[in-house]
């Protein structure tokens, strides 16, 4: 399997790990996205589409937090993303940050998996 360490950033509340594996882009937030940290997440989501990864998997399993600011990135980076002909997976959602996704009616636009290892294996 191709595994490849992409890159990391920090800031305060928020990290973001990037990494390939196989055709897929993996991005993990960890912490709170929102107004203040979205930026470290949009970001490496722009930069691999830029490169062409447009399988793009978000492992939301360490995510704490995510307010409107951050729901906009994913959404931005899944219209992205299906442009070049990809899609924004979402993986592992703590309840906390999948009650936004549900009260916003975003769920219905993402490709939601239980686990990062099921995302991957779609």
């Amino acid at each position: 399997m191709d595994r490849e360490t992409v890159g990391s950033v920090s800031r305060g509340r928020l990290q973001v790990e990037v990494r390939t594996e196989g055709r897929s882009e993996i991005v993990q937030p960890a912490g709170e996205l929102d107004h203040h940290t979205a930026e470290l997440l949009r970001a490496p989501l722009d930069e691999a589409i830029d490169r062409g990864r447009v399988r793009l998997v978000i492992d939301c399993s360490r995510l704490d937090f995510c307010d409107s600011t951050g729901l906009n990135v994913l959404l931005g980076a899944r219209l992205k993303a299906e442009a070049g002909g990809g899609g924004v997976h979402l993986a592992g959602m703590q309840p906390v940050v999948a009650r936004v996704f549900e009260i916003t009616g975003a769920e219905a636009v993402f490709t939601v998996h239980d686990s990062l290892e099921a995302a991957l294996s779609d």
